[in-house]
């Protein structure tokens, strides 16, 4: 058997090459989310129930990006979450009905794009209609391996069986032949990446998974031939990891460890210590973490981790250097929005010597 080197975000680093951007304000950060869903920034929040219940959502939004309510609570109260938030922007949408802005703001408002995960089995049917009803446009089918008949089946009954105006995303995926099936099987967006995260066991318990550049190299002109946008999800450590996920292709990066520990995320702030130095610290678990799985009534197939975060207060700050990061490495390479970023950008693999050379010497 012939074995193909596969690279991870570490093995790369972007070319760069003569821009003509006067300024890095000047780059364009819209993407699409979904076939017919945009966003104004490329950021997505991961659908964990550590990170992403409501005032993540409105944060996101609010940044331009997207936020996907986690599924591991009751039907009742997802929809709560996502009626809650549909409250929040209609209410900030008042002042601005007689002022001239541009359509693209009025869109983002009138049909703001609202995702929620949900699962493949049990209520999965109920809890999309429901969802659907409550404000979200946006499902996605939350699983581990998303190259799969149950996958296959979900999305079937989904497009047959809840009625309403939305679309889907499926994943997660790492190889060109699942982003094949998917497509025929008609969803409307991928997510990418197996056992990349920060707090996944996959990898090490399994043996399975691919290097999320590799993976995404891989998949992103798969998708663009069935016109599907790419969520890139995992993997990131850093505001560059998130700018390579770009350049490799995909249209959309999905945040976890990045975002933990932050004002936004569920969850309550524990103190360590003893005044006045104690420190503050937020749970971030893995989906499939014990600590998760045991809130669920489940105890088997665990691959995944919690652990303490030290407190980050509001996301504003981290989601603002994304944005900011995003924009400097278009210009390096001359790219006035995402789809010139894709086109123009070109990578050399690295050595370690080259990985410690990337990163502040004297720290």
């Amino acid at each position: 058997m012939k074995l193909k080197k596969s690279l991870t975000y570490d093995d790369i680093q972007i070319i760069p090459k003569y821009s003509e951007i006067n300024h890095r304000t000047e780059c364009n950060l819209s993407t699409r989310i979904t076939k017919n869903k945009f966003l104004r920034a490329p950021i997505v929040s991961s659908p964990m129930d550590s990170v992403t219940e409501g005032d993540m959502v409105y944060t996101m939004w609010n940044f331009g990006g997207l936020g996907f309510v986690h599924r591991f609570m009751s039907i009742e109260e997802q929809c709560n979450i996502i009626k809650t938030v549909c409250d929040k922007i209609t209410y900030e949408e008042q002042p601005l009905k007689n002022l001239e802005i541009s359509d693209e703001l009025k869109n983002w408002f009138s049909d703001p794009p609202l995702g929620a995960a949900v699962g493949v089995s049990k209520d999965y049917i109920e809890r999309s209609q429901e969802l659907i009803e409550s404000g979200v446009n946006i499902l996605l089918l939350d699983v581990a391996h998303g190259h799969h008949k149950l996958v296959k089946e979900a999305i079937g009954r989904i497009k047959n069986e809840v009625k309403g105006n939305y679309e889907i995303i499926a994943g997660s995926i790492a190889t060109k032949d699942a982003a094949k099936d998917l497509c025929e099987w008609g969803v409307d967006g991928l997510r990418v990446g197996i056992g990349n995260g920060s707090l996944c066991e996959t990898r090490i318990r399994t043996g399975v998974g691919i290097p999320q550049v590799t993976a995404l190299l891989d998949i992103c002109p798969v998708a663009d031939q069935y016109n599907v946008p790419v969520i890139a999800d995992g993997g990131v450590r850093n505001v560059g990891d998130v700018c390579k996920g770009l350049a490799c292709g995909s249209d959309s990066v999905m945040l976890g460890s990045l975002l933990s520990g932050t004002k936004e995320t569920p969850g309550d702030i524990s103190k360590v210590g003893v005044w006045p130095n104690e420190q503050l610290f937020k749970k971030y678990r893995g989906s499939a973490s014990l600590d998760s799985k045991q809130d669920r009534g489940e105890n088997k197939n665990v691959e995944g981790n919690s652990k303490l975060i030290a407190y980050k207060g509001k996301v504003r700050r981290i989601v603002g250097d994304v944005v900011d990061g995003i924009k400097s490495s278009m210009s390096y390479v001359g790219a006035n929005n995402l789809e010139e970023f894709s086109n123009l950008s070109e990578f050399v693999e690295v050595t370690q010597a080259g990985i410690i050379e990337a990163k502040p010497h004297l720290l």
